[in-house]
């Protein structure tokens, strides 16, 4: 089976327990403003690997990984492409190599063949880093295209099934660092028994030069980043301390 992705990362060290091996899908069902990756929106315009190939270059980087490190699948979105990446998790738990899954939910359902496929792929999945893009469901409209409601499913049936899983807060000025939301935010967060890590990301400015070369506007070039003290209220909040980070080789 053939999947398209839009590139690899050989020694990722911000993208799941340990040192990993990153796989960029190509195609995503969200348009986030503070997308700093518009190039893999479109799925076509990835380059097509087969499984074995990725698992082949995957296992060249494997003694760089220490105890906790394997294969993580990013974006783009990788549920995306669910056939191909199920494939590829059943192969490398054939090779005994450690799996995670960077989403943000968007294309998850709990209906029919899709879910199905899902609940074998969860497991073969070890953990999950999922963002909460925006906790109210009209901004995260506003600011991603698409409802929350099914990522929403998403949280608590991983929850159901107790599969682990980081949450990341991008924090945006202006958008998603009031105390109003970030509280909403930490009172979700405690509704899940699943979750072994919480993380802010401060909002950045890094893919604007994209936009401008594939000739699209860019909705929030008047946003600056946050302030340190700011990404140190949104820590606070949404009490990132108090979850107990997996120590990483």
């Amino acid at each position: 089976m053939q999947g398209y992705i839009h590139q690899l990362e050989s020694f990722g060290c911000a993208d799941g327990p340990g040192s990993r091996f990153i796989i960029f899908f190509a195609g995503c069902p969200l348009r986030c403003k503070f997308c700093h990756n518009p190039d893999t929106w479109d799925m076509s315009k990835g380059k097509l690997y087969d499984t074995d190939t990725l698992i082949k270059e995957a296992l060249s980087c494997r003694s760089y990984w220490g105890k906790k490190g394997g294969i993580t699948v990013s974006g783009g979105e990788p549920l995306f492409q669910l056939d191909f990446l199920l494939e590829l998790f059943s192969k490398a738990k054939e090779k005994g190599i450690n799996t995670c899954i960077d989403t943000s939910g968007g294309c998850f359902t709990e209906e029919g063949e899709w879910f199905e496929k899902f609940k074998k792929l969860m497991e073969l999945t070890d953990i999950l880093l999922m963002d909460i893009k925006h906790i109210d469901e009209e901004e995260h409209i506003k600011l991603t295209g698409h409802s929350m409601a099914n990522i929403r499913k998403m949280f608590l049936y991983l929850d159901k099934i107790n599969k682990p899983i980081w949450i990341r807060q991008v924090l945006t000025p202006g958008i998603t660092d009031s105390v109003e939301y970030l509280t909403k935010t930490r009172d979700f967060i405690r509704t899940l028994h699943n979750v072994k890590r919480v993380e802010v990301l401060p909002y950045h400015g890094l893919g604007i030069m994209k936009y401008k070369t594939m000739g699209i506007d860019y909705p929030l070039k008047d946003t600056p980043s946050p302030t340190e003290e700011s990404v140190a209220q949104a820590k606070q909040i949404l009490e990132c301390d108090s979850y107990t980070a997996w120590k990483e080789s």
